[in-house]
């Protein structure tokens, strides 16, 4: 599933395991919290957290 990156304003195609790769080819790495790392630069990237990707939260009451 795709998730957006806002930092960017492109998409994170995920590739498993944690990692994803955005449309400039760069490997993000997921940090959790709506957060990713740029792999080739080190900088934080602001992702969308609303998918399966990733860690998930249960919405129980």
């Amino acid at each position: 599933m795709d998730r957006f990156d806002y930092t960017d304003g492109d998409f994170c195609m995920d590739m498993g395991g944690g990692m994803m790769m955005d449309i400039q080819g760069h490997m993000m790495q997921d940090m959790g919290g709506g957060m990713a790392m740029d792999m080739e630069s080190g900088e934080m990237h602001i992702v969308d957290n609303n998918s399966s990707f990733g860690s998930t939260f249960d919405d129980e009451d």
